[in-house]
């Protein structure tokens, strides 16, 4: 199990519910420091768990002043390790729209759902909209081992949470979403409509670009030192990888046999670069490059979308220009 505090954390999540009886939970009287794309005083509020569904939604919605988006983990807050205050199961309780991602690391939104006090909510997991194109995690050889993994023989099947990652995930999320939210605000659904018809087209472009460059590409392997939430992506391009950790891993270490398999893999390659996530401090990556015998080797970051803030967003961040900016670091990486 990833998390022991996150099962402990669905259990209690009854009393957790009593307590919102004790906030201020009237939809213009949440008080929280998430981040909001209108007003909390538009006639629908849509809550959105992580950045890359919320930029979805605000692409959807538009300039439209009746519906309120809010981002439910700002302040650079993982997936991960992400536990809800009381205020927002208050938030989340009182919203015509809640919005998440749906995997282990949400067991407490899944539970959200059926406590909501707004009996006509509508709620959206994106990895049961996503079920065929849900991916388990994948431990491929070389990749450090969590304890529990080596350990229990008997455990369950877990599936890579990172769906966002994948261009052809989003286009289906984001009509998913549009069907939704069109039915939540029918007066306005031509407006969302012809939003969401004209942001399919921009994913749609962008998804034919990393085609284009993987097509081109003189090879298709990456080596992260770091963990690894791009299954989706190199399963939409047929790429190949090993990294250090899978793309949940909390491991921080990696074995000496996991630094000596990466080495190896930079030698017989010939590879010129090593990847990792954002905030990275590069230490594995840094150990995996000194060990080969490219000393020369560059580190280059892929960013997972797992730490955006709502400063980044108040700046121009978007989930376009950040799948854009890992289209440029790809092209690189596979022209090696």
């Amino acid at each position: 199990m990833k998390s022991l505090v996150k099962k402990a954390l669905v259990t209690l999540f009854s009393f957790v519910m009593l307590t919102t009886s004790l906030v201020a939970c009237s939809k213009s009287g949440v008080k929280n420091t998430h981040y909001q794309s209108a007003n909390m005083d538009a006639k629908y509020q849509i809550v959105c768990t992580i950045f890359p569904i919320y930029d979805w939604v605000t692409n959807i919605v538009g300039d439209n002043d009746n519906v309120n988006v809010t981002l439910l983990l700002d302040q650079g807050a993982d997936l991960h390790s992400f536990q809800p205050t009381t205020a927002d199961i208050a938030l989340i309780a009182n919203a015509d729209m809640f919005i998440f991602v749906g995997g282990e690391s949400d067991e407490w939104a899944i539970d959200a759902t059926s406590n909501a006090k707004n009996k006509n909510q509508k709620a959206i997991n994106l990895m049961e909209v996503l079920k065929d194109n849900v991916i388990e995690e994948e431990l491929k050889e070389g990749m450090q081992a969590e304890e529990s993994e080596e350990s229990e023989e008997s455990e369950e099947i877990e599936y890579d949470e990172h769906v966002w990652l994948s261009l052809n995930n989003a286009i289906k999320s984001v009509k998913n979403i549009t069907s939704a939210i069109c039915e939540m605000d029918s007066e306005n659904s031509a407006i969302y409509t012809e939003n969401s018809n004209r942001y399919i087209t921009e994913l749609t472009e962008l998804d034919n670009q990393y085609k284009d460059v993987v097509n081109n590409a003189t090879i298709k392997t990456l080596i992260f030192g770091d963990r690894f939430p791009f299954v989706y992506m190199t399963n939409d391009y047929d790429l190949d990888y090993f990294a250090a950790f899978v793309g949940c891993s909390a491991e921080t270490e990696a074995s000496f046999e996991t630094i000596s398999f990466l080495a190896e893999k930079i030698n017989s390659l010939n590879a010129k670069y090593v990847i990792t996530i954002e905030n990275s401090d590069k230490k594995i990556a840094n150990t995996i490059i000194n060990s080969s015998n490219n000393k020369d080797a560059k580190i280059v970051t892929l960013n997972s979308m797992q730490s955006v803030k709502g400063s980044d967003i108040a700046k121009g961040t978007s989930y376009m220009s950040i799948m854009q900016d890992n289209l440029s670091i790809l092209k690189d990486v596979l022209a090696n």
